[in-house]
């Protein structure tokens, strides 16, 4: 039926327009209205969906598109929520021009249903169509749960792995699962053809990050670590709950971006809501608008009428890190969110480290490359499983003086070892640095989203990017690690 549907969506628009379009002169609006609850009720769930979507100004085919990959029993938030993260992935980061805020209100505070509307079309003539699975050849799941999450009933714990891929070394890279066209099946096909594990980490705390996964780690007897971080916003941060209004159905954030939102976004939000007095006064459409800037920012709600963006130390706390982890030292306020917004999300990286705790119980050797702020490291430690080496080749100089400072007051008692350039990477060199203890154990990598995630359009250039591209290391040492190993071992 969904997909009679989605074939028929011209007959379905004009469906919707006739529906919409009723001479006034066809009967009374008693009439018409009592039909129309009659015929609504008479309507597939699906396609009650689709009404209601179309209705708040989604277009058809973006409509279609998400009922389709949500699934028939998914809610209208869930659904809206899926719509919104995928119009972030094809859109620049900014919808609503800052210079020109004013104009997109009357002087009472109610939205310019008219400029409203311009915007909108203004951002959909951009974008080139709805992100889908079709654009690629690899599939994103739907739910997004990888191979099982902890609190899921079923997991998949056995699966095969191409010859080229078994190991020594164990490796583990992770990118953005919603990246453009194409990028994942070049990031299969370079790392030995293994299929990636789509994880979204709103199954391990209370933020969605949509992930993509290659690596060859057992997958059997996977556990968390404890305790277990808080699942919702409102578990998360305690203190929004009073100032919550019953018109924001958000229970999780969004994906946690590089970026965060200006003064003026969320001064421009307060005055538009101040105008309407109480919560519930507030116009459907001005509530449309401020729950699109919600969820696009993350801004979560801190005094009555009054949102926020996350600080820094909740962005930590939600991906996993220890307080203050990427504090002090000189970073910036912007570094930080830069940082923590290309790192791994440590509970979900974790999850799947887990295995190795049992295999090396006295320590791993790791190299790890481009991991930024030392996600890995970290999971590994709350895991209980000693770092005995550790080679770590980043760029950015901020993210290597948060690693070493975390190394230092965590205690750890192995070797740190910082790169700033992959090309110092040679055979040469890695044997050199792998002579002291025969090779790794882990290979753990992470490619940064300025090139591939949405809210970074302006250079959105696949693998291709100034940074992405770093990619292209990543199987080049992984295979200078393997060879160098198997020369060793049959010495």
């Amino acid at each position: 039926m969904m997909i009679q549907t989605l074939r028929d969506r011209s007959s379905f628009h004009h469906w919707l327009h006739h529906r919409y379009s009723t001479p006034a002169g066809s009967g009374s609006s008693v009439d018409r209205k009592t039909k129309d609850v009659e015929n609504y009720e008479l309507l597939p769930k699906h396609e009650k969906a689709l009404l209601s979507l179309t209705s708040m100004g989604y277009t058809v085919e973006e409509a279609s598109a998400a009922v389709e990959r949500c699934g028939p029993d998914a809610s209208i938030g869930e659904i809206t929520d899926f719509i919104c993260a995928a119009q972030m992935a094809k859109t620049e980061a900014v919808f609503y021009e800052e210079e020109k805020p004013k104009k997109l209100f009357t002087s009472n505070g109610k939205l310019k249903r008219k400029k409203f509307h311009e915007l909108e079309a203004h951002k959909r003539k951009k974008q080139k169509g709805p992100l889908t699975e079709e654009d690629e050849v690899i599939r994103l799941p739907n739910p997004m749960i990888g191979f099982g999450v902890p609190s899921g009933s079923t997991a998949i714990t056995h699966r095969t792995l191409p010859d080229a891929a078994v190991g020594p070394p164990f490796f583990y890279y992770e990118n953005v699962a919603l990246a453009p066209k194409g990028v994942w099946d070049t990031i299969s096909r370079f790392i030995y053809d293994v299929q990636p594990e789509f994880v979204d980490s709103q199954y391990f705390c209370a933020t969605a990050r949509k992930r993509g996964y290659v690596h060859n780690l057992p997958i059997k007897n996977r556990f968390p670590i404890l305790p277990l971080p808080p699942r919702t916003i409102h578990d998360a941060l305690p203190m929004t709950r009073r100032w919550w209004p019953e018109w924001d159905p958000r229970t999780k954030l969004n994906c946690l971006q590089t970026s965060y939102a200006s003064s003026r976004l969320t001064d421009r939000i307060r005055k538009a809501l101040e105008k309407w007095g109480e919560s519930e006064n507030v116009p459907e459409d001005v509530r449309k608008y401020v729950m699109y800037e919600c969820r696009k920012w993350n801004l979560v709600w801190v005094g009555k009428n009054k949102v926020a963006p996350l600080e820094p130390d909740e962005v930590e706390m939600l991906l996993g890190f220890p307080r203050n982890h990427t504090r002090g030292g000189g970073i910036s306020r912007t570094d930080r969110y830069k940082s923590l917004g290309n790192s791994f999300q440590v509970d979900t990286v974790a999850y799947h480290l887990s295995v190795l705790k049992d295999i090396f119980p006295n320590g791993i050797n790791m190299l790890s490359l481009f991991s930024g702020i030392g996600g890995a490291e970290v999971a590994l430690h709350r895991l209980g499983i000693p770092l005995k080496n550790v080679v770590s080749v980043e760029l950015s100089e901020a993210n290597r003086d948060i690693v070493r400072s975390w190394w230092e007051q965590t205690n750890q008692k192995g070797n740190l070892v910082h790169l700033a350039d992959v090309q110092q990477l040679n055979p040469d060199k890695l044997e050199q640095l792998m002579r002291p203890f025969g090779g790794f154990d882990l290979v753990v990598g992470g490619s940064p989203c300025n090139n591939l995630a949405g809210s970074n359009r302006v250079s959105r250039d696949g693998l291709e990017g100034e940074q992405s591209a770093l990619f292209y290391e990543f199987p080049r040492i992984l295979d200078l690690v393997k060879c160098i190993m198997n020369g060793q071992n049959e010495n």
